[in-house]
């Protein structure tokens, strides 16, 4: 099959190291979709390991955790799917990506898509959605929409990128909190307020005197998406006592005290969306049902795809492409390749 990889022979540091590459077919195990791929999406998390894993000499690594596509064969023990279900998915870190003409995915791990959108705006979502639900219902546990709900705030940092922009819509539509999302940028504040965002603030200026002019709920959670070291401070001196800090980066150990959190009994949350497979948690089929619930919401129209470019076929220089525009760090929602795998320029055979 055909697929996008790199190998040990090329550094990972810069995104040219992407080929075009010939692979053998995968084989499902008992618990496996065989997925003929239609459209995937680009994500931080790729251009994380592709500087930081580098291949056994002669290996390929194959990155890509976003995916839609049909069903083309299931394993033994699969369940509630069948031959010809285009289904949705973000799959594991641990095993092959997505970017590839077939891909192997556990079923619990896949939903059946939406049927309202098409397969790229589709494919914008799984892995940013269920990051942004897991951090809202499963790390800081807040309630969903419901009568007796005390006000409070929710702030964003970074709420225009992949993550925030499905977060706002999720926290707008199930909670009863009043969000506020952080850009910096015009457009990424326009993208906002296109979401439904009614609050929007400048991270690149101080934000004490911003959120103290919209006079809102008490703040008593943050969730940082990005450059959560630049903000950290500022964060816990805004949080009201026995307030709640999540985040998704990767700051480095000296760069955020957290002994600053003690005075208020903050409490702090990582979130990984790879956790469940990584260890194969008893939970692990979650991830399906939020994925098929989401699909729910958006055919019922309360969820919008996150989709803002799309490049056309999946092949080695358009996954290049969308690495170098997500490392810029200017990039608003989420960036798609579909049109299924070329065939052009491939070079390298396994």
């Amino acid at each position: 099959m055909r697929a996008i990889g790199y190998g040990s022979e090329r550094s990972g540091t810069d995104a040219d190291c992407l080929l075009d590459i010939t692979l053998p077919d995968p084989s499902p195990q008992e618990h496996d979709l065989l997925v003929a791929v239609e459209a995937v999406s680009v994500n931080p998390v790729e251009t994380k390991v592709r500087r930081r894993e580098q291949p056994a000499s002669g290996a390929w690594r194959v990155l890509g955790w976003d995916a839609v596509g049909t069903v083309v064969a299931c394993g033994a023990a699969v369940s509630g799917f069948a031959i010809g279900d285009r289904v949705w998915y973000a799959g594991a870190l641990q095993r092959p990506g997505c970017n590839s003409a077939l891909h192997c995915v556990d079923y619990r791990l896949a939903a059946h898509s939406p049927r309202s959108i098409s397969a790229a705006e589709a494919a914008a979502l799984p892995l940013t959605a269920l990051t942004a639900w897991e951090l809202l219902f499963d790390r800081l546990r807040l309630p969903r929409r419901g009568p007796g709900n005390d006000p409070q705030t929710l702030l964003v940092v970074g709420a225009a990128g992949g993550v925030g922009s499905i977060l706002v819509q999720l926290a707008l539509q199930l909670t009863d909190l009043e969000v506020v999302g952080t850009a910096s940028r015009a457009e990424t504040q326009a993208w906002l307020q296109q979401l439904g965002v009614k609050h929007v603030v400048n991270h690149q200026a101080p934000l004490a005197d911003q959120l103290a002019s919209l006079s809102l709920p008490p703040l008593r959670t943050v969730i940082s998406l990005t450059h959560t070291d630049d903000h950290f401070q500022q964060l816990v001196d805004l949080l009201e006592p026995q307030g709640a800090l999540a985040l998704i980066d990767d700051p480095a150990p000296q760069s955020i005290d957290v002994l600053a959190m003690k005075r208020k009994s903050l409490s702090l949350h990582w979130e990984l969306m790879f956790t469940r497979s990584l260890y194969n948690t008893p939970d692990m089929a979650r991830q399906g049902a939020v994925l098929a619930e989401l699909a729910s919401l958006v055919d019922q129209g309360l969820i919008r795809s996150t989709l803002r470019q799309t490049f056309r076929p999946i092949h080695a220089a358009n996954v290049q492409r969308a690495h170098r525009l997500l490392e810029s760090g200017r990039s608003i929602g989420k960036i798609v390749l579909e049109g299924g795998i070329s065939t052009d320029g491939v070079g390298r055979k396994a």
